[in-house]
């Protein structure tokens, strides 16, 4: 018998439609394989599947079970591909684990420590050759404070960015100080934002993305990827609109920087006791070599142009082929 996927998608945030396309792309690649796949929607208001007919069958949420018509439906796995809240904050995980579904992403603790961005750089400390820009987190209630400390302890451009959340949404890369409560304000009255404001010291080089996942083998550890955009860094509009950003993978990077960058993914993936599929960024510091730890991502992008696609087909693997290993890693 076929083991029952639930291919989980939408979310609560702006990111809902991202997450719709990657759903869309592991759903096409999944076709061939031996398992039986439901695409379930889950939005504020109804978690639902629609048939091939069009027909919508809401979601039994005491056990996470579907109810159609020739009978009820229970998932052996679901596979998380919802992008920010409720899939990557740890939220629907909790719910997985109280009703005993097993799925594909890493664990409630680590969903939620990693979206948190300052948590998770201070879990990063004391790895060998990571390096961590300074920065200032705050909630609105410390603002003024924290300004202030802003000015004197960290050097001009800045990233201000929400605490939480994806997809670059709210962020903005501050040059003048002028800038900075404007920009300030932009990251709290992000959507899902967690309510605090992380502000960071712009570091000069090459950005990079790199996968890594749990296989039948071990930990793997896929081809990095280089981000090149003709903005001003990396945001939601490079990201998703084409012609911003040249995305080479593999990377050019010398031998001793892919073994280095290769361990430094491992040592953290590790530290932050991470399960399943992830991907972690990193700038490449101009003049020292350094790599500077951006952020990780337990549900990476999956659409046919996401970094962890290209770096897939850049190790030679198919997607497919991919995302059956993550679902029997998952399983077992």
């Amino acid at each position: 018998m076929n083991a029952k996927i639930a291919l989980i998608t939408g979310g609560f945030t702006g990111e809902i439609e991202i997450s719709l396309k990657s759903a869309a792309f592991v759903e096409h690649k999944l076709r061939a394989s031996h398992y039986d796949v439901y695409k379930i929607i889950l939005t504020p208001q109804s978690w639902y599947y629609v048939d091939d007919a069009g027909i919508k069958y809401e979601v039994n949420r005491n056990d996470f079970t579907l109810p159609l018509k020739e009978g009820i439906i229970k998932f052996d796995l679901a596979f998380i591909m919802i992008h920010g809240s409720p899939g990557e904050d740890g939220r629907l995980q909790g719910y997985l684990d109280m009703i005993g579904l097993k799925y594909t992403s890493c664990d409630t603790l680590t969903s939620a420590l990693t979206m948190n961005k300052a948590y998770t750089k201070s879990l990063l400390q004391g790895i060998d050759d990571l390096y961590l820009a300074q920065s200032v987190c705050f909630s609105p209630d410390r603002r003024n404070g924290a300004e202030t400390a802003i000015k004197s302890k960290l050097r001009l451009p800045y990233f201000v960015k929400p605490n939480g959340g994806g997809s670059s949404i709210g962020m903005t890369k501050v040059k003048e100080l002028a800038e900075l409560s404007e920009a300030i304000d932009r990251a709290f009255n992000t959507e899902n934002s967690t309510k605090q404001v992380l502000v960071e010291e712009f570091i000069a080089g090459r950005e990079f993305s790199v996968g890594i996942y749990n296989s039948k083998e071990g930990l793997k550890v896929l081809p990095a990827t280089e981000v090149i955009t003709t903005r001003e860094f990396f945001d939601f509009e490079a990201k998703y609109i084409p012609g911003l950003t040249n995305e080479v993978t593999p990377a050019d990077l010398t031998g001793e920087q892919r073994e280095r960058v290769e361990r430094l993914v491992k040592d953290a993936y590790i530290k932050l006791n991470c399960k399943g599929l992830v991907r972690i960024d990193f700038f490449l510091e101009k003049e020292t070599d350094r790599f500077y730890f951006i952020e990780v991502n337990t549900i990476p992008g999956q659409t046919e142009t996401s970094f962890i696609p290209q770096q897939v087909r850049a190790a030679g693997l198919e997607e497919g082929a991919f995302y059956a290993e993550l679902i029997e890693q998952a399983l077992a």
